[in-house]
């Protein structure tokens, strides 16, 4: 019997032997091919990057992996220690295995052989940073013995709480979350010195499997899983009796972020992501984790967006109903099919409905809820048929004119009519997404800090940027260029220009150019400042043959309105092409003293440590970082800003654009009832509307045309289509300023003149206005000369007058006009 034992240990000894010996061998084999873990010493993983508004609120997010990094020491011990319960309640005993654990595990998985049962591998947390960093996720026994292996060099090389670092940053929790702080911003909408025990157990329930737990979908599997890591936190001591009981009965509540901290600019967010890509590029952006502080103003983009799109619909309207989204066939189950319908792209904050009957007075309509409701007649008044080429069918007598029972139609929540008469509960009124393209910039002009952008009606129905992107011709709002280097060449606002028929050479083979007034009217000799207010061709081309294209092409080339612009005649009626970015910049020069600025989006940009690594005021203050302290004078900043005008030149081009506003083509601008100036433009046969203009500390440029060019429709000008758009925006964005003046330079005269001679007013004189001149350009008590231009000039429109006078105004935007270009 003695001999058998002996036998029996000798023979167990010789398996323990050669157990250790295989064990041995198979250590050095994978051993040699492992990764090293010195690239675990330097923590930079994928970390989202933040772009932000102006008042702090969160603009937009880029990301590989959503990502927020956070250290250890900011990892509340309530989060560290559900997870420890849930995935490692030994971690901070064990070597980096845990043997008891692994016996559990091979014994469990011996039980389910032969069973569809995922084998269980009872990895510790420090297995887990093995796998996840230096591993694929592949199921067998040889990366299980390599995550071994290298859990124990790991467990040898760092600390434990730089192990726990990596993995509650690293680890994928569902939502697109990674790492403990993204999940509880995604899950919860709180940092993770917010969350609740029971919270941080739910997060801590999802490294297994976090589809199986969804919150959203699954339910009670969550609530179950969640209990079951509070409960384990109760067994390690993590928490008390009295907090696991109030946590298991705490519901799981889901919230997403707010939209207080967040703002909605889709347009503006893209601008910055390409300038981001450009400074930095792709990889920066998406896994950097730059912190992005941008020029946006939110409240502004506000006004912005519901601005520009209501002029849209405004105008949309004129031209008619272009039917409905879809029609079915109406049945019992006609809500479950509404249901089911996709919302189409750009709906925003409407709804869609189906007409399920009509009477005289109202449409009943109903939702995908089941629920229904009426579009009143009233409602529907605009539906007339769209005919094509700008033309309705005939008035709306009664719903059946404009819908059918079946029609899905997009509907918004009305209160009354026109009148202000209430409308019965459940009214609403009948909407389309608008056929025409439009666009709006707001920007400081001292600064170009770009305040508000729309680029169109959704960016979920095109991204194309018509604020920076379309390239289209300004019409008469390119036209203070023109005036602008009239003004730098001896010209005042008083100067007589004559508005009469003109005849232009195009050259050899091409026939004469003769470009009209908008009214076809003639006014004689005018003052330079009545063309402008009236926007009268033929008096800009006067000027500008007389003062030269070349020199209107060298003021244009340093305003940066239209790029390599041809010194023909025909652009001075704005038939080169630009963006409504590009006007907005140009207009601010005008409107802050000639001062050049550069349109910019973003203010700062910091790495993920928070260093600064772009600012966007590149003006030197050596002495702004220096500790305040009582008695010291704040620091002066040089202003660096090339001077692109001459600043009494500008303040001439503004004085003359307020009475744009006061008594010509915008004047439903000065509904604002604040110091106000700007352009109207409208291009051939009214494809292109615009109004540029500004109050003294913001510039404003709004466009409507086709994206694919075709005409507005009659009498559409700048001054009927865009410039209420730019009135109804000032009217909010300026409600609680007070009405500035705009700031006159040194040395301007301000001269009471006769409105229609432009001399100095007498005790007789009828109509007056203050006229702004520079020193010694005064008008005399004599009559000028008037410029006339020549009779047949060519387009290059060499200067052929002194200063003198040219022509005369219009009442409408822009006379129309015959050019090649086909601008007015």
């Amino acid at each position: 019997m003695k001999r058998v034992i002996l036998g029996l240990l000798g023979l167990l000894l010789g398996f323990g032997i050669a157990g250790l010996v295989g064990a041995y061998v198979i250590f050095q084999h994978y051993a040699a091919t492992l990764p090293a873990v010195s690239e675990l010493a330097v923590y930079d993983p994928p970390v989202v990057t933040r772009v932000h508004a102006g008042d702090g609120r969160l603009l937009a997010e880029f990301a590989t992996e959503n990502r927020v990094y956070v250290p250890i020491g900011a990892i509340p011990k309530v989060v560290s220690n559900a997870f420890i319960s849930a995935e490692d309640k030994t971690f901070y005993e064990h070597p980096g295995i845990d043997l008891p654990g692994i016996v559990h595990a091979m014994i469990t998985n011996l039980r389910h052989m032969g069973s569809d049962r995922r084998p269980i591998g009872a990895s510790t947390i420090t297995q887990q940073v093995a796998k996840n960093f230096l591993l694929t996720n592949e199921v067998s026994l040889e990366r299980k013995v390599k995550e071994m292996i290298l859990a124990l060099r790991i467990e040898k090389a760092y600390s434990k709480d730089h192990i726990l670092e990596l993995y509650l940053n690293e680890i994928y929790l569902g939502f697109g979350s990674y790492g403990v702080a993204s999940a509880a911003l995604n899950y919860f909408d709180k940092s993770l010195d917010e969350l609740t025990i029971a919270q941080a157990a739910f997060l801590a329930s999802l490294p297994k499997a976090p589809s199986k737990y969804n919150p959203v979908t699954r339910t009670q599997d969550a609530i179950d899983r969640r209990n079951w890591v509070i409960g384990r936190m109760l067994e390690d001591g993590h928490i008390t009796a009295a907090e696991a009981a109030a946590a298991t009965a705490e519901p799981l509540s889901i919230s997403r972020r707010g939209e207080a901290e967040t703002v909605s600019a889709d347009y503006f967010a893209e601008e910055v992501r390409r300038e981001l890509i450009q400074r930095f590029g792709d990889k920066s952006l998406y896994e950097g984790g730059l912190s992005v502080r941008t020029t946006l103003d939110p409240q502004l983009q506000a006004y912005a967006d519901k601005t520009l799109r209501d002029g849209m619909q405004r105008f949309d309207r004129k031209y008619g109903y272009r039917g409905p989204v879809s029609t079915m066939e109406l049945g019992e189950d006609w809500a479950a099919k509404l249901a089911a319908l996709p919302a189409p792209k750009g709906l925003r904050d409407w709804q869609l409905a189906v007409v399920l009957s009509d009477d005289a007075e109202a449409a009943k309509i109903g939702f995908g809820n089941g629920q229904t409701g009426q579009i009143p007649l009233a409602e529907l008044k605009w539906a007339r048929k769209d005919l094509d080429d700008n033309h309705v069918g005939p008035a709306i007598a009664k719903p059946e004119d404009a819908i059918k029972p079946g029609d899905v139609v997009m509907v918004e929540p009305v209160t009354q009519d026109r009148d202000g008469k209430a409308y019965p509960e459940g009214s609403y009124g009948l909407r389309q997404i608008p056929a025409i393209g439009a666009a709006m910039v707001a920007m400081d002009p001292h600064t170009g800090r770009v305040l508000a952008i729309v680029g169109g009606w959704s960016y979920e129905i095109s991204e194309f940027d018509r604020a920076t992107q379309a390239l289209r011709q300004p019409g008469s709002s390119f036209k203070p260029f023109v005036y602008m280097t009239a003004l730098e060449n001896g010209f005042t606002p008083s100067t007589l220009i004559l508005d009469a028929p003109i005849v232009i050479d195009q050259g050899p083979g091409l026939p004469l150019w003769k470009p009209e007034n908008y009214e076809d009217t003639f006014l004689g000799p005018a003052t330079m400042r009545v063309g402008l207010e009236k926007s009268r061709n033929l008096m800009t081309i006067r000027l500008a043959q007389a003062v030269g294209m070349d020199k209107v092409k060298a003021l244009v080339d340093r305003f940066g309105v239209v790029d390599n612009m041809q010194p023909l005649l025909s652009m001075s009626l704005g038939a080169g092409e630009t963006t409504p970015l590009k006007m907005a910049t140009a207009y601010s020069m005008i409107v802050n003293g000639g001062k050049r600025v550069v349109p910019r989006f973003i203010d700062r940009v910091q790495d993920r440590t928070g260093a600064t690594i772009f600012n966007s005021d590149p003006r030197p203050c050596p002495n702004c970082q220096v500790p305040w302290q009582d008695g010291l004078t704040p620091p002066e900043i040089p202003d660096e800003r090339e001077q692109v005008v001459d600043p009494q030149t500008a303040y001439q081009m503004v004085h003359m654009m307020e009475g744009v506003v006061q008594r010509g083509t915008g004047f439903v601008v000065s509904a604002v009832g604040k110091p106000l100036a700007g352009k109207t433009g409208t291009t051939n046969e009214s494809r292109d509307a615009w109004f540029v203009g500004f109050s003294p500390d913001l510039t404003v440029a709004v466009y409507f045309g086709y994206d694919q060019p075709r005409s507005l429709g009659a009498r559409e000008t700048g001054g009927v289509v865009a410039a209420p758009v730019f009135r109804d925006f000032m009217i909010d964005a300026l409600k609680d300023k007070p009405g500035t003046p705009f700031r006159i330079p040194p040395g301007i005269r301000l001269v009471r003149v006769d409105v229609k001679t432009g001399q100095r007013a007498n005790s007789g004189t009828q109509k007056v206005i203050y006229e702004a001149f520079k020193p010694g350009t005064e008008p005399s008590d004599t009559p000028t000369n008037v410029i006339e231009g020549i009779g047949v000039a060519d387009q290059g429109g060499g200067q052929t007058s002194t200063p003198g006078v040219v022509g005369v105004p219009s009442s409408s935007d822009s006379g129309q006009s015959t050019s090649p270009s086909g601008l007015y």
